[in-house]
């Protein structure tokens, strides 16, 4: 049987081409993309499993079940918790941080796509902290997810989301598979299973974000014994001196929400005091009943 070919879409006159150019286009046909195509391997996807460099197309012509072999197994919740557990039973460093969009486009910058681009399509980075173009938010963000101890990655295949991730994680000279992976809403699914109430009893806990003050009555309020909390923390420039502030009280498990500034600290801090970090994100708001801003 004859395969039909595709035909690239292009404009058959002056109005369709104004169409094309026109505002809201490029991003209404890269999510009806999404929807037609993406959406649905991610849905056929096992929950546990995420498969590099697989594309639509390539998993139409040879199905679901002779990529997986290609598959990279993540970490699940009770296994990520005993380990953190023995870890800090053993005084080893443990570091738990997360890629979402904000993080995989800043490591996208001037690697995959010019940054100038990324500053443009994504308004929302400098509200997780980062202000594009950041070449060196760039390369500190790679340097700290080389020595995370666990990282969390999408299971969304929107196009920034796992379809970015492996390209970016290669330009940055980091090898997917040298990475333990989990998924990035670990931080959700440990509080989820109650997994991080287990956690955090009997631990000293040290909280770092701008949300740390709510946070901390939210777990005071459940006899979780919070000693130090950090904030607020200006964007990743304010890494540095946010893990300095961590620092200067004894914890053994820190929750940091610090958008992806989160990611450097959470290695930091780790590193620093052979203690625990995991990266907390927008938990940190949920459980201290914060109100998250809308993103224009």
């Amino acid at each position: 049987m004859r395969r039909r070919r595709i035909k690239p879409l292009v404009p058959r006159d002056a109005g369709e081409a104004r169409q094309l150019e026109s505002p809201g286009y490029e991003e209404g046909y890269q999510e009806g993309l999404y929807d037609g195509g993406e959406r649905l391997l991610e849905a056929a996807m096992p929950g546990d499993l995420i498969v590099p460099d697989v594309s639509v197309a390539e998993l139409v012509a040879a199905g679901l079940p002779h990529v997986l072999h290609r598959g990279i197994r993540l970490i699940g919740p009770e296994a990520l918790c005993a380990e953190i557990e023995t870890a800090l039973a053993a005084g080893k460093p443990f570091s738990v941080v997360r890629l979402g969009d904000g993080e995989l486009l800043t490591l996208a910058q001037d690697t995959v796509k010019p940054a100038a681009q990324i500053a443009r399509e994504s308004p929302f980075l400098s509200y997780a902290g980062v202000d594009a173009p950041d070449g060196g938010a760039r390369d500190a963000l790679a340097a700290a997810i080389r020595m995370a101890t666990v990282v969390g990655v999408p299971l969304s295949r929107r196009p920034n989301y796992q379809p970015l991730l492996f390209e970016a994680l290669r330009r940055n000279g980091v090898a997917p598979e040298s990475l333990r992976l989990t998924s990035s809403m670990i931080n959700y699914s440990l509080y989820e299973s109650g997994l991080l109430m287990r956690l955090l009893a009997g631990k000293r806990i040290a909280i770092v974000g701008n949300s740390a003050e709510a946070l901390a009555r939210a777990l005071r309020g459940r006899g979780i014994d919070v000693v130090h909390t950090v904030a607020p923390v200006d964007g990743i420039a304010d890494a540095s001196s946010a893990e300095d502030r961590a620092c200067a009280v004894s914890f053994d498990l820190a929750l940091v929400s610090a958008g992806i500034a989160a990611v450097p600290i959470c290695v930091g801090l780790a590193e620093r005091t052979g203690k625990a970090a995991i990266d907390f994100g927008h938990m940190a708001d949920r459980l201290g009943g914060v109100a998250v801003p809308a993103i224009v």
